[in-house]
């Protein structure tokens, strides 16, 4: 009878270590156990950040299949399913990997692993590894974990091309607890004549992530200095030395996504994968990337919401993440103006002020929710920090209540509701619309 994920993930979290410490250890005992997945995979492109990898991948995965090739992706977290962060590449398209093959990586790390400390993080990446072993593609592109020198997906030593989104203060308890800490984190996956992609950073994480990819020999290309990216009268515009190329706009909606699409270009172009120019134009237009700036006009949530009202989703979490979707959210408002009502649910390991601040003046009201997290901050205590900075909150036992609220303040025009705050929020929010990530 064949295990369930149900059955497997509870074992697997037995064996997480007592004290969580950043380590390559774990990851490349387990592996070597494997016969070492990770030297037999194609070609990878290595992506760290705080803000935007996601996104960064899902403009890359676009272009690469535009342009007839097969790209595996290992992201995290996941939405709904874990299948998610196992993607598969295939002609025509890539595939989440099935439930069983899934389960049958996973159950032979978990054999192989033999019961020593190992954390959940770890077996799903060794998982991947070997799930991607075994099938043929032409890239792999590999989204870090947490931080980068020490996560389990930089055991990969020689990628084509190791990129660095944008970098902000989160995961303060294991990154450390300044700029210069966190960034430098992000840049220990920078090796040895590996191009080293910078996207558009803030001088204090600018600087270091140069400093340590001159340190270790990585060659530089660096937004603002080496290519830039930007909009002009709708489109995308990107230059570096070895050209300018007028773009259509990105698909993904929000101002950020233009640095997030240049960070692809930029990967893409120092790879040395057979790239012609009209895969970078289909793959702009093509980009898909849910929960974040998500349209939500299908499916079983808005027929909860008042008659002619906009439903958009964010998994954004963080200060910086905050003060993009804000800046997407004043583009709406300038094109079509609407009453903003924000439906959040956060966890309590975030900085709740500091991601709402970025609100202020743009919202009219918050609705807290709770998050299906063990971590969860009581929704209540959300809408205390909201009241507290000057943002009128309620609360709603969930997102379908805190959607019958919003009809109920009569607002005209119909409102513009953002549900944002986590990511687990997100993928509960996309398992009650009935349209989970594909």
């Amino acid at each position: 009878m064949t295990a369930s994920f149900d059955q497997i993930l509870p074992r697997l979290l037995a064996l997480h270590p007592r004290r969580i410490d950043l380590t390559l250890d774990r990851v490349r005992r387990l592996l070597d156990a494997l016969g070492n997945p990770e030297r037999r995979l194609p070609p990878v492109i290595h992506v760290a950040g705080t803000n935007g990898k996601g996104s960064t991948i899902a403009f890359m995965r676009a272009i690469v299949e535009a342009a007839g090739l097969t790209a595996h992706v290992y992201t995290s977290p996941n939405l709904v399913r874990i299948n998610e962060r196992f993607r598969l590449g295939r002609a025509g398209g890539g595939v989440l990997v099935s439930d069983e093959e899934l389960i049958e990586a996973l159950e032979l790390c978990e054999r192989t692993n033999a019961g020593q400390p190992i954390t959940v993080f770890e077996i799903e990446t060794a998982a991947a590894f070997l799930l991607f072993s075994k099938h043929p593609a032409d890239v792999l592109l590999l989204e870090v974990g947490l931080g980068g020198r020490l996560d389990a997906t930089n055991v990969v030593e020689s990628p084509l091309a190791s990129v660095v989104t944008s970098v902000s203060m989160d995961h303060l308890e294991f990154l450390g607890d300044t700029l210069e800490k966190i960034a430098l984190e992000k840049a220990g996956i920078f090796k040895r004549g590996v191009p080293a992609v910078i996207a558009r950073q803030g001088d204090v994480v600018r600087d270091v992530l140069v400093d340590r990819a001159e340190r270790v020999g990585a060659p530089l290309h660096v937004a603002g200095q080496d290519w830039v990216a930007g909009e002009e009268r709708g489109r995308l515009v990107y230059q570096d030395t070895d050209g300018l190329v007028d773009l259509p706009a990105p698909r993904l909606f929000g101002r950020h996504q233009v640095d997030n699409a240049g960070a692809a270009i930029a990967a893409l172009r120092v790879s040395g994968l057979p790239l012609p120019a009209t895969a970078f134009e289909q793959g702009l237009v093509r980009a898909e990337w849910p929960a974040r700036m998500q349209r939500l006009a299908t499916g079983n949530l808005p027929l909860l919401a008042p008659d002619g009202a906009e439903i958009w989703l964010d998994g954004g979490h963080n200060a910086d993440g905050g003060r993009m979707i804000a800046a997407a959210l004043g583009d709406l408002e300038e094109r079509v103006s609407r009453p903003l009502v924000l439906v959040v649910g956060m966890l309590s390991t975030k900085d709740v002020a500091g991601f709402l601040r970025n609100f202020l003046g743009l919202a009219l009201r918050l609705i807290a929710v709770p998050v299906p997290q063990e971590k969860a901050l009581p929704a209540d205590e959300i809408a205390a920090v909201s009241r507290s900075i000057g943002l009128p909150a309620d609360v709603a036992g969930s997102v379908e209540d805190a959607l019958v609220r919003v009809g109920a303040l009569g607002l005209a025009p119909a409102a513009r509701i953002l549900i944002t705050g986590s990511l687990y929020l997100a993928g509960e929010v996309l398992r009650l619309n009935g349209t989970p990530p594909r």
